[in-house]
């Protein structure tokens, strides 16, 4: 007897082996971020951790805000191949490619002025600063590296080649453990060393990226397309695409940052408890986002393909799995307050009364998981404009009235909930918009 499998358990299939390759690299940064942390936190002086923890704030903004690079590479690549067009799955590559390296440069052009005026908005103590500066200075070398990977694991999410990504990610946070324990432990270049670690693993990391991809196409290929990277209307949609997603991007640093400003605001206990719930919202997300890649590039090459009906059964799945997953993490840390935030800290002020608090984790990764799948899906239909407008949306209508409202009251019931309606927001509003796109 032959069996065969459906459509829609070839999707189930895809998107399982897509979701748990794609949680898997996602878990092998923050692995290697504690690692580093590690290796900077047994040095004699604390000052080089903390001077590294300040600047790596000014690198997330910088990096985050550019991570359109990422999504506007995935979506599009996923058309390009359910539509069989290898011309256009080439050329999103090289369009997004050079547009990354030459950011890139520009970011190591105005280093300076980044640097001045970053840590000109950053607090701390002169050695502290002096420490993020020595990381700084040697982490930004690195950046046309950093950008040019966002398009290559990009091209391979849509390409659905996970587990190239994988072994991308592994080789380099490898890489960057390996560069730390050297220029760190054995040669004492402090926070010096923890930057270039960082540059030299993102090198390596883009070096290896380009040897798979070079595997994928050949040389022939690349000089038949290379004159349609300069076609105005596809540059066109390329920049409003991209334009687009750093708009929603901004808004949603713009939003966590207004959140931890006003934290501090109400004090350094809350600072410290809602930093603490925060860091199980951003772990979350890593599991999260591994579903929303898998969504992503699903729907992208059903797209390409024109079969829209595959999009329901595909939505009902990642649905139901980001927002269960998400709900299990907010009971789990709920039920176990004590122990689980008994391994981020050993302050039991902190422990004791963050237990009243922990409970809007559930409205927080609820609505939040739901949001994240919906920008995968979007995402991958390259519909920049709706998550643009989402994101604005929920930050003007949701967050913004409440988060004044908890300054007027010095409410962090209120805090939290404005960050509710944040992706409560994000979240209703894609679901607005999601029945026009299945018809």
């Amino acid at each position: 007897m032959i069996f065969t499998c459906s459509n829609q358990d070839n999707v189930i299939y895809r998107f399982w082996k897509l979701a748990i390759i794609n949680i898997l690299s996602n878990l092998t940064v923050p692995l290697a971020g504690l690692i580093s942390v590690a290796f900077l936190g047994h040095l004699d002086q604390i000052r080089h951790l903390a001077g590294v923890v300040l600047a790596t704030i000014l690198f997330n903004f910088i990096y985050k805000s550019l991570g359109f690079l990422r999504m506007g590479t995935t979506g599009v690549t996923a058309q390009a191949v359910g539509r069989n067009d290898r011309d256009g799955m080439l050329l999103v590559g090289l369009r997004n490619g050079l547009i990354a390296l030459i950011l890139g440069v520009v970011i190591l052009s105005l280093q300076y002025p980044l640097r001045e005026l970053g840590f000109a908005l950053l607090s701390a103590t002169p050695d502290i600063k002096f420490s993020g500066i020595a990381y700084f200075n040697a982490r930004i070398w690195g950046a046309p590296a950093t950008l040019l990977n966002f398009v290559v694991i990009g091209w391979f999410l849509g390409r659905e080649m996970s587990g190239k990504v994988l072994l991308l990610s592994i080789i380099g946070n490898c890489a960057n453990i390996v560069c730390d324990y050297f220029t760190i432990v054995r040669w004492g270049w402090e926070s010096t060393g923890a930057g270039l670690s960082v540059a030299v693993s993102q090198y390596v990391m883009v070096l290896v990226g380009l040897v798979l991809v070079t595997r994928q196409i050949q040389w022939q290929e690349l000089i038949s397309v290379a004159m349609r990277i300069w076609n105005l209307s596809e540059i066109t949609a390329t920049f409003s695409l991209n334009s687009n997603l750093f708009i929603r991007t901004l808004a949603i640093i713009f939003t966590l940052s207004i959140f931890t400003n006003m934290s501090s605001a109400l004090g350094t206990t809350i600072l410290a408890e809602n930093a603490l719930i925060l860091e199980v919202f951003m772990l979350a997300v890593y599991f999260i986002d591994g579903l929303a890649f898998a969504t992503e590039t699903l729907t992208g090459n059903l797209q390409g393909q024109g079969a829209k009906e595959q999009l329901v059964p595909l939505l009902r799945m990642a649905g139901g799995s980001c927002l269960l997953l998400g709900l299990n993490l907010a009971f789990l840390f709920m039920l176990f307050p004590q122990t689980l935030f008994g391994l981020l800290t050993n302050h039991t002020e902190v422990i004791e009364s963050i237990t009243v608090y922990i409970p809007w984790l559930l409205l927080v990764l609820g609505f939040g998981s739901i949001a994240f799948m919906l920008d995968g899906y979007f995402l991958g239909l390259a519909a920049g404009h709706t998550l643009r407008n989402s994101t604005v949306i929920a930050l003007v209508v949701g967050f913004a009235p409440m988060a004044v409202a908890s300054w007027q009251f010095h409410s962090v019931h209120l805090l939290w909930l404005a960050l509710s309606l944040f992706m409560a927001g994000r979240a209703i509003v894609l679901g607005v918009k999601l029945p026009s796109t299945l018809k």
